[in-house]
């Protein structure tokens, strides 16, 4: 009933036995991988295609490399295509905003499409990140919010993802941190493995979806 579901207005927190959450853990990775082995195989064209705007437009270094933390606070080094001008001073403590006039013409397509994000489906194959989950983010963000915001050190109980629960609402780039650590935690209290399979039903709408409809 809703004494079950919530405390005092607050949602309540759905506590699972130990091997509950191993076997929700094995399923969630098992997921991962059955999805995108053969996705990255299927999209290795539009990799290569990605990759060559990329060289050809704006130079060498074709993949941005950036440390982000993930599960349990475990770093990692997360790939994405290249959208933005080398800048020594960007990689730490730059957050990224709309309209960056580093942004090359390919950057800002790429941006667009999502597809600078591609390159992170080897991140899920190497176990760094699941394809849903709170996004990861800078280990200098990571460790201002989580002084300044109650429950952002939370969402790394689990492991991080491309899309997200947050992300299917708007939450994206230069979004409340307030808002997206409330929908990650409700995402992790909550989860489930059919709720994984529409969030990326809802992803895949969204970037089939036209601009404006």
């Amino acid at each position: 009933g809703d004494m079950a579901r919530h405390v005092w207005g607050f949602a309540g927190r759905r506590l699972e036995p130990p091997a509950a959450r191993r076997r929700g853990a094995l399923a969630k990775r098992l997921l991962d991988v059955v999805m995108t082995a053969p996705v990255l195989l299927t999209v290795s064209p539009l990799l290569l295609a990605c990759a060559l705007a990329v060289r050809l437009c704006d130079g060498p270094g074709v993949l941005f490399r950036q440390e982000r933390v993930g599960q349990d606070g475990r770093p990692f080094t997360l790939l994405k295509f290249r959208t933005l001008r080398a800048d020594p001073h960007e990689a730490a403590t730059r957050w990224s905003v709309a309209g960056d006039h580093r942004m090359s013409t390919v950057g800002n397509f790429l941006r667009r499409t999502s597809m600078d994000e591609l390159p992170q489906l080897w991140n899920v194959l190497r176990g760094d990140m699941s394809l849903v989950g709170p996004r990861p983010e800078r280990p200098y963000f990571v460790a201002n919010f989580s002084k300044t915001h109650p429950g952002y050190a939370a969402r790394h109980r689990m492991p991080v993802g491309i899309t997200g629960l947050a992300q299917v609402h708007g939450l994206r780039g230069d979004t409340s941190i307030e808002d997206r650590s409330r929908f990650d935690n409700h995402y992790i209290d909550h989860w489930s493995l059919w709720q994984d399979v529409c969030i990326l039903l809802r992803t895949a709408m969204s970037l089939v979806r036209p601009a404006g409809s």
